[in-house]
């Protein structure tokens, strides 16, 4: 028998941002003529090295904000890809703060609330970029929470970060499902005791056998 993708007694539904609620490659497909044949290379270097970074400062007991970890990413990318237009980096990072939500966000956040489950974002990206993209995208008035680990100074895949869900929703962890695509965040959340569902977009292989996802869902939709 299957278990229920929701299990009985699940109060709140918690939701990573980039990759997950918003598309991170966005930014890039905006300007891809500016960019030139490199775009797509470009936004793939840029993704790798933003996560690498929060991994890297976070397992060394240091903290710089996800926003500046993404300009440091993005002028890697930029080396790393000579071809591509440098007078666009300055559009980049704008439209990172607008990047777009996936066509079936809405729509789940509202079915969940409609059960009566509460909704909330935890996310590496500090206050400011999280407050932008939850603007832009309309999904503020669907959101209960938006959390950023900039409060607690450590980036995913630290306990420390998951407890700010605990902490902001004065829930236990066997309450809170967390949905996330990055696989290492849901071994990380599942690790912590949520119980993790992933978002596996790309029909990427599994991974981290010993962290498994409660669930496995190729779109948002899929939660309802």
């Amino acid at each position: 028998m299957s278990l229920p993708l929701i299990p009985p007694g699940s109060k709140a539904v918690v939701f990573d941002a980039y990759g997950t609620l918003f598309d991170v490659h966005s930014a890039v497909a905006r300007h891809a003529g500016q960019i030139g044949p490199e775009g797509t290379r470009l936004s793939e270097i840029w993704r790798a090295k933003q996560l690498e970074y929060s991994w890297v400062l976070s397992l060394a007991g240091r903290y710089r904000t996800f926003w500046a970890l993404t300009e440091q990413a993005l002028d890697y990318a930029f080396a790393r890809c000579p071809t591509a237009d440098y007078s666009v980096r300055p559009l980049l990072l704008d439209a990172y703060r607008t990047l777009d939500a996936y066509p079936e966000v809405r729509a789940a956040l509202d079915g969940l609330r409609s059960r009566g489950l509460r909704t909330a974002i935890l996310s590496n990206g500090d206050p400011g970029m999280l407050g932008s993209a939850v603007a832009s995208a309309d999904l503020a008035a669907y959101l209960d929470a938006v959390l950023s680990v900039d409060g607690a100074k450590v980036f995913k895949t630290s306990p420390d970060a998951y407890q700010m869900a605990i902490e902001a929703l004065s829930l236990n962890e066997d309450e809170i499902v967390f949905v996330s695509s990055n696989r290492w965040d849901v071994a990380g959340a599942a690790a912590f005791g949520f119980t993790a569902i992933w978002v596996n977009r790309l029909g990427l292989p599994d991974e981290y056998e010993d962290l498994a996802p409660h669930a496995v869902i190729d779109a948002l939709d899929g939660l309802l």
